[in-house]
């Protein structure tokens, strides 16, 4: 049966929002958060209900949805990626507003293409033997074995190589990257060593088309170390501008393009990334 996994609002006058799906609820949350953002200040409580693959497990969300606008004095927000017509006509008979992306669009498509869908539950994330889940698999395995310098190997096999200070966002983004797109990414850290030197880390610089920069607000850079090294002179404002300074002019001297992360979230700068190296995307 779903569970309930409220966010940390204790406000009487939240929205509760649910994500409702027959899979794994991954496609009902990315589409949900892309809406919810565009609300801000809404105190929000968010509750995941994947594998609602039968109607008693519909009827149960039902009373959980119904229970939560009691609670709430709103109507809840549902949003749902139900297949199957059956659980999605019993969860519709909830006090709720709810989107259902698959009966928005499953039918113009139908009309379109002139025939009617499969609805299989899954088919989404289906194919887990494709080339592109294992090219998936293949870039995460490369991309942890590439991370922050760990290695030089292979380096020829990369997509792209980030660059940039400590805690600049570079393992996050090479994460994201391999994830979401299947992109091979190596990330090396720039440290003063580097800086003294006036050069790339060994290595690099026989890679210069993949090097993509990643820079940030040296203010931000230094509340970041301040939680990993608390009153070390890594941690320091003024050698974070320091670092930064050094940062952005080698990468100009060396024409590497960069991008500043300090209010872009992962997926900005994975988009922009792609865009600026025309880097095609394996996965989607």
């Amino acid at each position: 049966m779903p569970s309930f996994s409220p966010t940390p609002s204790d406000s009487p006058h939240r929205h509760t929002v649910f994500f409702v799906s027959d899979g794994t609820g991954i496609t009902a949350e990315t589409l949900g958060h892309s809406l919810l953002s565009q609300f801000e200040g809404i105190p929000l409580a968010q509750v995941r209900m994947p594998f609602v693959d039968s109607d008693a497990k519909a009827a149960a969300c039902v009373a959980q949805i119904n229970a939560a606008g009691r609670r709430d004095g709103h109507r809840p927000v549902v949003i749902s990626t139900l297949v199957n017509p059956q659980t999605a006509k019993i969860l519709h008979g909830a006090n709720a507003l709810i989107l259902d992306f698959f009966g928005a669009f499953i039918a113009p498509l139908e009309a379109e293409f002139g025939m009617k869908s499969s609805h299989t539950i899954g088919r989404s994330h289906s194919g887990v033997n494709s080339s592109e889940y294992v090219a998936r698999i293949d870039a995460i395995n490369f991309t942890l074995a590439h991370d922050d310098g760990i290695s030089s190997a292979g380096l020829d096999k990369s997509d792209v190589i980030l660059v940039g200070v400590s805690r600049s966002g570079k393992t996050p983004t090479s994460l994201y990257l391999a994830i979401q797109y299947g992109i091979r990414v190596a990330n090396y850290p720039l440290i003063p060593e580097d800086f003294e030197r006036n050069k790339l880390p060994d290595g690099l610089s026989k890679h210069r088309h993949k090097l993509f920069g990643l820079t940030i607000d040296p203010e931000r850079l230094s509340t970041i170390r301040q939680e990993r090294l608390p009153d070390s002179k890594y941690a320091s404002p003024e050698n974070c501008r320091w670092e930064i300074d050094q940062a952005q002019k080698l990468m100009r001297r060396e024409g590497i393009s960069w991008l500043e992360s300090t209010s872009k979230s992962i997926e900005e700068i994975g988009a922009t990334l792609l865009q600026s190296l025309n880097i095609d995307r394996r996965t989607c």
